[in-house]
């Protein structure tokens, strides 16, 4: 009898572990390098087809007013993976040295999820440091991991890694979306009975402008420098359709909460910004405003544009909450979108949005923006809603507006770690090309 009870116990517990797992979806971050904010085809960027990224879009939210609070690679990527201002920690520029590395003491998403469940996996581009095994992803949470350490093509170090070994080749680059595309749907075969989370970290739409010769076959109509970069981001676009297809294959789709989002604002003269002034290396809004999709089949409703200000620090708390996690035990300056996802909200409270990249600062508050962009540049004050190019200071009809936002800015970064290390290139382009006559200059960190 006693034997009978025990395994009726035994067999309860089980069906509510699965139930419990079932409850939780799958979480896919699709994270795409340096891509213009106005360039998939569903935010009005004609150059290139982007079919998989609209269709994001249409079954689910895009966002008009979605950021990155880092206007580079790494610091992006840092508060992406914590749901944190990468200035807690110094971490303003990109990585690439010994102490530059994302700081032990900071928890990654892949930390947070794995107690919740969750199986791990990041395919991709990682750039929060390579100088150790302890700061390599297997390190820091992920259960598979392979990709491209940081940048293709820069440094002298092996640029690939598989779990926490580096290698100096990867079979297919510097073509690589098609290879991570492969990889990604591999992980998912393996873990589709579990939950799982997917980090697909794209090195497109960054350098070098390359792709697979069926792509710019498509686009041979176009001069070289435009086949090159739209074979480059419809490739991107293609892998990103690969995965998806691989969850429809697997009737995973209605139970995946799904990101797309760019890493920051277009580096590429061609990379489509819809008018924003500026771009990477720059917290005007063209570096830091980015494209920011979320699906989830069945709880998010298809179809919506929504204007609230939302930024990447917000991924990570919105899938802890989707994801019925435990609460980070760490303070999280991103929110839980949920309700607003959902339609259960139509806005978030009221929050001011902080960027700074060293020697540049900017905050945004409603549709009101302080910026300063260079370092001899005095704060300008502009008004999104009217003039979302920034080309009007309305600092002397406003003065009292500027004083609050001059005012938060410096209580934030107040209670934030200086850089912990400079840039050269922080004051803008000019100061990342060496002057003629006066030989190479310093070196900027890569």
């Amino acid at each position: 009898m006693r034997l009978h009870f025990l395994a009726s116990l035994l067999l309860t517990s089980l069906a509510s572990l699965h139930a419990a797992e079932a409850e939780k979806p799958n979480i896919v971050v699709f994270y795409i390098d340096d891509m213009g904010w106005a360039q998939p085809g569903a935010y009005g960027g004609k150059l290139a087809a982007t079919p998989h990224m609209d269709s994001i879009a249409a079954q689910g939210v895009r966002f008009t007013n979605g950021y990155s609070s880092g206007c580079v690679c790494s610091p992006g990527r840092v508060g992406m993976m914590t749901g944190r201002y990468q200035a807690r920690t110094g971490h303003d520029a990109n990585v690439g040295r010994p102490g530059r590395e994302l700081l032990l003491t900071e928890t990654t998403m892949a930390q947070h999820l794995k107690p919740a469940g969750y199986t791990t996996g990041i395919v991709g581009k990682w750039h929060l440091g390579d100088t150790a095994p302890e700061f390599m992803p297997t390190s820091r949470g992920f259960d598979f991991a392979m990709g491209t350490v940081g940048n293709l093509g820069e440094g002298k170090a092996p640029a690939f890694y598989h779990g926490n070994e580096l290698q100096e080749e990867l079979k297919g680059a510097p073509i690589t979306s098609p290879v991570y595309a492969r990889e990604a749907c591999g992980f998912i075969d393996s873990n589709k009975a579990k939950p799982f989370f997917l980090y697909l970290s794209l090195n497109a739409v960054h350098t070098p402008i390359v792709a697979s010769p069926a792509w710019l076959e498509k686009y041979k109509h176009l001069d070289k420098r435009e086949q090159e970069y739209a074979a480059l981001v419809s490739e991107a676009d293609e892998a990103i359709g690969t995965v998806m297809a691989k969850l429809r294959e697997l009737a995973l789709e209605e139970n995946t909460l799904i990101f797309c989002i760019s890493d920051n604002g277009g580096a590429s003269a061609l990379s489509d910004k819809g008018g924003l002034r500026g771009g990477k290396w720059f917290v005007w809004e063209g570096g830091i405003r980015v494209t920011w999709m979320v699906q989830w089949k069945g709880r998010i409703p298809a179809g919506r544009v929504l204007d609230e200000p939302v930024i990447q620090l917000d991924v990570l708390p919105t899938a802890l909450a989707a994801a019925n996690a435990p609460a980070s035990t760490v303070e999280l300056d991103g929110v839980n979108l949920m309700p607003l996802l959902e339609g259960k909200s139509e806005k978030l409270d009221s929050r001011p949005l902080f960027f700074r990249f060293g020697v540049q600062h900017a905050v945004r508050l409603g549709d009101w923006k302080l910026v300063k962009a260079t370092q001899e540049m005095e704060p300008m004050l502009v008004n999104l809603s009217t003039d979302p190019s920034e080309s009007k200071d309305l600092t002397s009809e406003n003065p009292a507006k500027k004083a609050e936002l001059q005012t938060l800015w410096e209580k934030w970064d107040a209670s934030m770690q200086p850089p912990r290390w400079e840039d050269q290139r922080w004051n803008g382009a000019e100061q990342r090309r060496p002057k003629k006559g006066k030989g190479k200059g310093k070196k900027a960190a890569r």
